[in-house]
């Protein structure tokens, strides 16, 4: 027996899963808990009953190669939930398996509480998920508040519990000798460059970053170049001895010292939105997948960049596929680094994504929301074994 299932199919999931779990157990100490998890939510006292590694694949090739072995998975999950009927399960994103999970629950008869944690991106593209997870679902637990209305025309209930990185960045402590550590000059502005966590990422947008901030730094005398290292495959790109890398554990640090930014689109751009520096976010695509994404897929969305999807309006230039090369990197960046009055009107929309996305602690209310779902289990007496 176990009062509640949740399930994490991936790193990104794992770690939300372990911060919901320190809420849960903070909440409610005597809760019995059982799992698919990865290192972080073993470290809990959970029943796991499928490590998440088993779970993970990389490739077309290799999925191809997995279907039998993530078949079997699936089906040992499914029976395993339904052999214990929880009081509720939890799904944590990770929506290919996971809404197909839900709803093979549902058809077999599951009773309990069924809700996901971090909605998948049906407002870009796979909106035929919609019904699929309103017909199923118990509840969804948002972390961008305009997802709610994706779903304005079911029953579903939906409740935007905060973004995970309010917390994170509220509680980053700032490294005073940043520059020291890294021999950078204290009288020069930074130029940030984040090139990307996966090889492909960097293969395809550095070389533009670097091209565009080397002839950005020969127009002023006061710019240093710095880069985010979060992938090794940096390590080997880089010949000049005036380029900077800085570790991954001090890119918030980066982020918080630079006067500029050049990124990759992802999460970063909302983490420095969050630090409030001006941004120009770009994408390398192929011609061929710009085609795919606008023809095949239908995305066809007004912003692509997260900070400016929260703000339906442009806070941070962006450039995607055809229209970024090196002289309209360098021409954005330009921009941002000289013209002072664009600073300041960038500045102040950042600070407005802060009030747009609140200051909830993510896990703590997707912890309380999860309990108050469960009927009957909403005081701590109502764990104690």
């Amino acid at each position: 027996m176990c009062d509640i299932f949740i399930l994490a199919g991936e790193p990104s999931g794992d770690l939300q899963g372990a911060h919901l779990l320190e809420a849960l157990y903070s909440q409610a100490p005597h809760l019995e808990i059982a799992a698919v998890g990865g290192p972080r939510m073993r470290a809990f006292p959970i029943q796991c009953r499928t490590r998440m590694e088993e779970l993970q694949v990389m490739g077309f090739t290799d999925v191809a190669k997995a279907l039998p072995r993530l078949w079997r998975l699936f089906r040992q999950i499914r029976k395993e939930i339904l052999d214990l009927q929880p009081k509720a399960v939890v799904c944590i994103d990770y929506p290919g398996f996971n809404i197909r999970l839900e709803r093979s629950l549902r058809r077999g008869g599951y009773q309990g509480q069924l809700i996901h944690y971090i909605c998948p991106t049906v407002w870009a593209w796979g909106k035929g998920r919609i019904p699929i997870m309103a017909r199923n679902l118990d509840l969804l637990l948002t972390i961008f508040p305009f997802e709610k209305n994706c779903f304005a025309n079911t029953s579903l209930p939906v409740e935007y519990v905060g973004h995970p990185l309010v917390k994170k960045i509220k509680q980053h402590h700032r490294l005073e000798n940043f520059k020291e550590r890294y021999r950078l000059d204290r009288e020069k502005k930074i130029l940030g460059l984040f090139p990307g966590s996966r090889k492909t990422e960097i293969e395809r947008n550095f070389p533009l970053q670097l091209q565009a901030a080397r002839r950005l730094q020969a127009e002023t005398n006061d710019l240093q170049i710095a880069i985010s290292l979060a992938h090794p495959e940096l390590r080997s790109s880089l010949t000049i001895p005036q380029t900077l890398l800085i570790e991954p554990e001090h890119r918030y640090d980066l982020m918080q010292n630079s006067h500029l930014a050049l990124a990759t689109s992802g999460t970063v751009t909302l983490e420095l939105a969050l630090f409030q520096i001006p941004t120009v976010v770009h994408f390398a695509i192929k011609p061929l997948d710009v085609f795919l994404a606008q023809k095949i897929f239908r995305i066809n969305l007004p912003h692509y960049a997260i900070v400016n999807i929260l703000e339906g309006k442009t806070i941070f230039p962006e450039l995607f596929g055809p229209h970024l090369t090196v002289e309209s990197l360098l021409q954005k960046g330009k921009e941002l680094w000289f013209d002072d009055e664009l600073r300041m009107i960038c500045l102040s929309q950042c600070a407005h994504v802060q009030e747009i996305l609140g200051n909830a602690d993510a896990a703590a209310a997707a912890a309380q929301a999860i309990l108050r779902s469960i009927p009957n289990m909403t005081q701590k007496s109502d764990f104690v074994t």
